[in-house]
């Protein structure tokens, strides 16, 4: 833990235990997970009353990490509508707030991680579709800003990496990290629902696999945020395939 860090424990669906966190807290990175979504039932609700009691404990600012897919994908209970529930919930709140739409994660790559050690191989469907996956230290840095600088309030900033990608060409970008062949196997469409379904629910997967396999032109869009906030240009996806490069190698014994 960083020197200066506090780290209390609190209950984001009972809103009360949140409030030792807050004390002389001024701005809240606001992350709600699926297990949140679960167990609140109504996410717009529970994070409504979560920020009415950060908003009289004196909090200013609100940053939400949402999804692309709030814009991109509407009609999508996963993506779409419960996103839009919680974003509605932050603009409502009183506070000062930003809300950031990132797609796909490069991280998402670790999924790679056990057969590219392994095997130094890559199974994934949709081998020649790109998406500009966002490098999640920019997401940071983003999300850092509109924290810390004033001139943020208001703002949605769509997070994309600098170019496309696909999935033959990141396991290339693995390769060259690794400085060894990796070798890419075109998954069937269904064999990745298969895949996914072991952790991931239906409706999730459906629409994880059309927006690889079928992205609209908004979810290929490369947005201009990352530079427009930070003063530079994103992270390529080989940028952060060197920097983690070490979560490809073959284990030592």
């Amino acid at each position: 833990m960083p020197p200066g860090v506090r780290t209390v424990g609190a209950d984001l669906t009972r809103p009360a235990s949140l409030r030792p966190a807050l004390t002389g807290a001024d701005a809240m990175f606001l992350l709600i997970s699926g297990d949140f979504v679960s167990a609140a039932g109504d996410p717009g609700g529970a994070v409504s009353d979560l920020l009415d009691v950060a908003r009289t404990d004196g909090l200013k600012r609100v940053v939400l990490l949402s999804s692309q897919g709030v814009a991109t994908r509407p009609d999508s209970l996963s993506h779409g509508r419960m996103g839009a529930a919680v974003e509605d919930a932050v603009r409502r709140s009183g506070l000062d707030w930003t809300v950031l739409r990132p797609g796909g994660f490069s991280s998402n790559a670790y999924a790679w991680a056990e057969s590219i050690s392994a095997r130094r191989t890559v199974a994934a469907p949709f081998g020649d579709v790109g998406l500009p996956f966002v490098d999640p230290d920019d997401i940071a840095e983003v999300a850092a800003a509109a924290l810390l600088q004033d001139g943020h309030a208001g703002q949605i900033y769509e997070l994309t990496g600098p170019a496309l990608t696909s999935p033959r060409q990141r396991a290339e970008a693995i390769s060259a990290a690794l400085g060894e062949p990796v070798h890419f196997v075109e998954q069937t469409p269904e064999e990745a629902r298969a895949q996914l379904l072991q952790f991931m629910p239906e409706p999730v997967v459906e629409t994880t696999l059309a927006i690889i396999g079928e992205p609209t032109p908004a979810e290929q869009r490369i947005s201009p945020d990352v530079e427009r906030v930070l003063g530079r240009a994103p992270r390529t996806f080989a940028d952060w395939a060197r920097r983690h490069v070490a979560a490809f190698r073959v284990p030592r014994r």
